[in-house]
């Protein structure tokens, strides 16, 4: 198949009911921790880059991040779309439609989300793309500083966002809705067993507080956001009490709180921090932390 891409009147993807937290995301915003602006982009990369390389984008493109339960879009332009990362029971016009593999969306079709079967983030690309706000060389939607993606905030219900441009596709059918396309990707398979590296201050745990670490279970606690992941588990215990001074941290840096419980650093993490540190080897793809 092929698609010519058509420099015409731009149409929109609606939300005509909002999610609980959706927004515009790209890969993140570099070169500005200096100045304490945090880089943002998808939770999940790997999975906002592989929406996008299904439909031969750059891997840097925008696309919509969801969480469950998600917005409901209608598709005002036939376009092509591809879905990524979480499985949350995604439908057009009542119908099933696969993860990680491209589909023909016909105009005027709904696209809903019907249940959480597994995974937190899944991602939404269109092709040629979406025309969004830029704000310091990048698409993501910093919530904090209300910048960048669409009017710097999450997608809300009669949101409007237009397409890139407009694509020269195959008619579809009168009775068909959507056309799954033939090439897709695997589900990737997904190691519950998270990797750490140990940080500067791993030594001042005490052996008990090690060996929890490593062994015990932790829950999500509902005070997380997209900045960290605060856990609930086991209260960790020092034999150091020292303040430190602040440094540098990334996504994935592991930071123990004062009262003993962990905080796993997300894609709006600040740029500095003073707390402990463990570093993970995770920040590109979900981590299943039970």
């Amino acid at each position: 198949m092929k698609c010519n891409f058509i420099q015409s009147a731009k149409m929109s993807l609606k939300i005509i009911k909002a999610g609980i937290l959706d927004t515009i995301q790209d890969v993140g915003r570099t070169g500005y921790r200096h100045l304490g602006i945090n880089p943002s982009g998808a939770m999940d990369r790997f999975s906002a880059q592989l929406s996008n390389a299904l439909l031969g984008k750059g891997l840097e493109e925008p696309v919509i991040e969801m969480h469950f339960p998600a917005s409901t879009f209608l598709f005002q332009k036939t376009t092509i779309a591809c879905l990524a990362g979480a499985d949350f029971s995604a439908t057009i016009n009542e119908q099933n439609i696969p993860l990680h593999q491209p589909f023909l969306v016909k105009e005027n079709s709904i696209l809903k989300f019907t249940g959480l079967v597994g995974g937190a983030h899944c991602y939404l690309s269109l092709l040629p793309g979406v025309q969004v706000d830029e704000w310091l060389q990048s698409a993501s939607t910093n919530l904090k500083a209300a910048a960048g993606g669409w009017n710097g905030r999450r997608l809300q219900k009669d949101d409007c966002i237009p397409y890139a441009g407009q694509i020269d596709v195959p008619e579809l059918s009168t009775k068909e809705s959507f056309r799954i396309l033939h090439w897709k990707a695997s589900s990737p398979k997904i190691d519950k067993n998270i990797s750490v590296i140990e940080g500067n201050e791993w030594d001042w745990l005490t052996l008990e507080a090690q060996i929890s670490f490593q062994d015990s279970n932790f829950s999500i606690s509902n005070l997380s956001d997209r900045m960290g992941y605060r856990l609930y588990g086991e209260e960790l215990i020092t034999e150091k009490n020292a303040q430190l001074v602040s440094s540098a941290v990334d996504f994935g840096t592991i930071q123990l709180l004062p009262n003993g419980q962990l905080i796993i650093l997300m894609a709006d993490h600040q740029t500095t921090g003073g707390y402990p540190r463990n570093r993970n080897t995770w920040n590109n793809c979900e981590m299943p932390v039970n």
